[in-house]
């Protein structure tokens, strides 16, 4: 059931909220990720690695409000409850305890990594049923990619 009437027909509806709803989870993993190192960073670079990693849960946690609003805009209910992130994410387990800041800095290039490949597919199939969708998608991408070439270049 369904109280939003969507503006798409129902099969692009399921390819759009299916599409959403993954960016969701990802997004919310992430920001999850990147607070748990962000508490946990030890090092020489300890202070900008910090920060750093304070920019990507900023940014993930904006971009996720806004695709689950997308979702409830196309009508579908977004689902960023912890069991189903524990039950759908793609992205690693981050190691308990401290985390040297070079580790830290491998983490998030990989987090960073399968969270944008995934929303790179999501982009691909969003095109043709809905572009309002893709070009959320598309915008994300491109800020999660600067973070990760941020990262990549911190471990240069």
């Amino acid at each position: 059931m369904s109280v939003v009437k969507s503006p798409l027909s129902e099969s692009d509806r399921k390819i759009v909220g299916d599409a959403l709803q993954g960016a969701l989870v990802d997004l919310i993993d992430l920001s999850l990720v990147a607070k748990q190192v962000h508490w946990n960073v030890v090092g020489t670079r300890f202070r900008s690695v910090h920060l750093q990693l304070d920019d990507v849960v900023d940014t993930a946690r904006q971009h996720s409000d806004t695709v689950a609003e997308r979702a409830s805009a196309v009508g579908v209910n977004p689902d960023g409850r912890s069991v189903t992130l524990a039950k759908t994410t793609a992205i690693e387990s981050v190691p308990s305890g401290w985390v040297k800041d070079a580790d830290a800095v491998r983490v998030l290039v990989d987090a960073l990594q399968v969270v944008i490949d995934r929303m790179r597919q999501r982009i691909e199939a969003t095109g043709e049923p809905d572009p309002v969708s893709q070009d959320i998608l598309i915008t994300l991408t491109g800020d999660l990619e600067k973070h990760a070439w941020m990262f990549q270049a911190e471990s240069a």
